[in-house]
């Protein structure tokens, strides 16, 4: 192959993108170039790296859209020498991000299952789809660990604990990857630990949080998944961008993890390097920089690795065995696609494409279902009474897209085509709950806008509401990018108060003496202190997707059975972030602050309409050594009246370290399901690997001394403990270590 040939393979095109106004990705206007046919035609002769979403720029009909795909990989394939296609990846964070594609609930909302088979299933059901219409990669999923919940893209993380977002993660990478999709792993490292939360912010992590926290979730997506491709971050840590840093790209994820797939770019990340970061001079400069780095593939188009990148090559200035190096991955990915294979067709196999068939949707609903939180319920107000009087109340109750987050095609690309219906199918609140209730009387006002500081429809609210036996309030987010809503890419918050005048409403609502139910749809957690105990009932729910309606109406008439916990801790005040759970003692509350941020409702906190005991406790052993295994066992009981679920939470305290640890931290979980008066045996396998971490020379180690492993149904609310010493020596482990607590579960009456 020439030079320039093997650079076409390095980077992807993006067709119909816009180059003025307001786009879906930052500084796309600056960035993206115009393709006319004749410009395309002078491009494609060398061959193409990537399509970049064909279905996720403007509304296209599928079927319509998989025809003009697989035309054009014809053009591209009959183009070049070799007869090579392109990749063509779509964005699939909430679903396919495509027009009429099913809108699933967004990852934090997965992560509130605590489910991985479900969301193993949805995600296959995704790359399905996405295969259908002849797309071949995935840009998901996004396994940042949460660590300031201000941040605006926290509705696209699976939640605050590593553990929690590599195991969901994990299972979202095994069912896109079994459905022959490659899964793309973003953002490589470290992104949500951006300064001040603002999105594409530095990172000040210290290596250890780093180590400990971002990595885990990438390393077990990796080993365990299988993921193909890795997303290169935008953010720069201690001063060095991801995109530029080969100790990251290369170093760590290649030599000492194994990884043979490809690393891609984000979004313009490449250009960033000259226009942002300011490491490099130029295009060619910063394409130097990339590929040393191990950046394989420029998206979503040609800015860096093209003209530039062969112009720096051929003056001697950037050695083409970096070309051949990252040209040799990409093409030995194709190979696996079988896009090289002598009987390869672009066209479509179905006769009829549905991206939103009904087997979709009923899995929608089960993980909106699943996901739906009941935070608290103190007087069984919930579930409601089948005749009530009910005032629904609020900006968020008669809106279809306050169900969307950012990255669902209603919200992140229909915005800018008004005149385009909305393609699926997506019942409100309202609606869902008239349907839920036919025998209700149902009443409904706004009451105010999200972020609309007029509260002239206070009034008819709070009359709405004395005129009820009891008022929802169903409040929340308005999911945008950059700024364009409450939650979401670049709309990041400067407190967790309720966006606009939504607060001052509720407290109106509260006034009234009628009980208020709270419901929230929102992308982050918000601080919910200042009505504790003033509320009769609260429900939580993370974007719940285009069946989110019917499941929150499902559980606030008691049809479903709440099974969500918490993937993000609660804050009681505002201004107590950032925080979570995953805190050393001086991060607790304590004597030397006046500052308490304890959260009104800890990570993996949720309630039940039915009853759970656990009791039959018991463990194999009380010392161990250091790469021993200990297992301990109980018996979970549905001694309610319904059918329910219960998750069984198994969490690591390390009373004595070199190093300061988190009080507690997630290392086990399990979903049980249970009719009433059924009971299940469950048991933990823990093992030592499960308890390192990474010492004061960097290296991850077991360390021989006492620990408490706590059976809880929160990271707060402790049922039994196990205390457990490790004897021997300190071990320090390599990429073998185990990642993975085993549970078993094994029903009976």
């Amino acid at each position: 192959m020439t030079l320039q040939e093997k650079t076409a393979q390095l980077y992807g095109v993006w067709v119909g993108a816009a180059t003025d106004g307001e786009g879906v990705a930052p500084h796309q206007h600056d960035m993206t170039a115009d393709h006319s046919d004749d410009a395309w035609d002078e491009l494609i002769t060398h061959g193409l790296g990537q399509l970049t979403r064909s279905f996720g720029t403007a509304p296209v009909d599928p079927a319509l859209g998989a025809q003009a795909l697989a035309r054009a990989q014809r053009r591209i394939a009959a183009a070049g020498r070799f007869g090579i296609p392109a990749v063509a990846h779509e964005e699939c964070l909430a679903g396919f991000t495509a027009w009429q594609a099913t809108a699933y609930p967004v990852p934090l909302a997965w992560g509130a299952t605590f489910d991985p088979p479900l969301v193993e299933e949805m995600a296959r059901r995704i790359g399905e789809d996405l295969r259908s219409v002849g797309v071949h990669q995935g840009l998901a999923p996004v396994l940042d660990v949460v660590r300031d919940p201000r941040w605006g893209r926290v509705e696209e993380t699976v939640g605050e604990d590593p553990y929690l977002v590599g195991t969901i993660g994990t299972a979202y990478v095994r069912g896109l990857e079994s459905a022959g999709v490659i899964a793309t792993l973003k953002h490589f490292a470290g992104y949500a630990s951006s300064a001040g939360a603002r999105n594409l912010a530095p990172v000040r992590a210290g290596v250890r949080e780093l180590a400990d926290v971002t990595l885990p979730p990438f390393e077990m997506a990796l080993r365990e998944g299988g993921a193909r491709s890795v997303m290169a971050a935008y953010n720069e840590t201690d001063g060095v961008p991801a995109s530029a840093d080969p100790g990251l790209l290369t170093e760590l994820l290649r030599e000492r993890w194994g990884f043979t797939g490809t690393v891609v770019a984000d979004y313009f990340g490449i250009g960033f390097l000259q226009t942002l970061h300011r490491v490099a001079g130029g295009p060619g400069e910063a394409a130097h920089v990339a590929l040393a780095a191990g950046i394989d593939v420029e998206l979503p188009t040609v800015k860096c690795y093209g003209k530039p990148l062969v112009e720096a090559v051929r003056a001697g200035e950037v050695p083409e065995e970096l070309v051949d190096r990252a040209a040799r991955r990409v093409l030995l990915q194709k190979c696996e696609l079988g896009l090289l294979d002598e009987d390869w067709a672009p066209e479509p196999t179905a006769s009829r494409v549905d991206l939103d068939s009904p087997a979709n949707r009923a899995l929608a609903r089960r993980v909106a279902e699943e996901s739906v939180v009941l935070l608290d319920n103190p007087d069984g107000v919930l579930p409601l009474s089948p005749d009530a009087r009910v005032a629904v109340v609020g900006p968020r109750a008669a809106d279809a897209l306050a169900m969307l987050g950012c990255y669902s095609f209603p919200s992140h690309v229909l915005t800018h085509h008004p005149e385009v219906p909305m393609g699926i199918e997506i019942p409100t609140v309202l609606e869902a709950l008239r349907a839920e209730l036919p025998d209700a009387k149902v009443t409904f006002a706004e009451g105010c806008g999200v972020l609309d500081p007029d509260p002239a429809g206070f009034e008819e609210a709070v009359a709405r509401a004395s005129e009820a036996d009891v008022c929802l309030a169903v409040l929340g987010d308005r999911a945008g990018l950059f700024g364009r809503g409450t939650s979401g890419e670049g709309c990041d918050v400067t407190d967790l108060r309720l966006p606009g005048v939504q607060g001052e409403l509720l407290d109106a609502l509260v006034a009234t003496g009628v009980p208020v139910v709270l419901v929230l749809l929102t992308g982050r957690p918000y601080a919910l202190g200042r009505w504790q105990g003033r509320l009769a009932a609260v429900v939580q729910a993370f974007f719940p997707g285009e069946e989110g309606g019917p499941a929150v109406a499902g559980v606030l008439s008691g049809r479903v059975n709440p099974s969500g916990r918490l993937p993000v801790s609660v804050p009681r005040v505002p201004g107590g972030q950032p925080w979570t759970y995953l805190q050393p003692p001086l991060g607790l509350a304590g004597e030397v602050s006046n500052l308490d941020p304890t959260p009104l409702y800890a990570f993996g906190h949720g309630r039940s309409y039915t009853d759970f005991t656990w009791d039959e406790f018991q463990g194999t052993a009380s010392r161990i050594t250091t790469d021993g295994t200990y297992d301990l066992s109980l018996t979970v009981r549905n001694s309610g009246d319904r059918a329910g679920a219960e998750v069984v939470q198994l969490y690591l305290h390390d009373p004595v370290a070199t190093v300061t640890r988190p009080d507690v931290r997630l290392i086990g979980y399990q979903r049980v399901e249970l009719a009433p008066g059924e009971a299940s045996r469950v048991t933990f396998r823990f093992h030592a690997d499960l308890s390192s971490f990474s010492d004061r020379a960097g290296r991850r180690v077991v360390e021989p001394g006492v620990l408490e492993l706590r059976l809880a149904a929160s990271s707060v609310e402790v049922r039994h403990t196990a205390r457990l010493k490790l004897t021997g020596p300190v071990r320090t482990l390599g990429t073998d270590r185990r990642l993975l607590c085993p549970v078993e579960a094994s029903r009976g009456r």
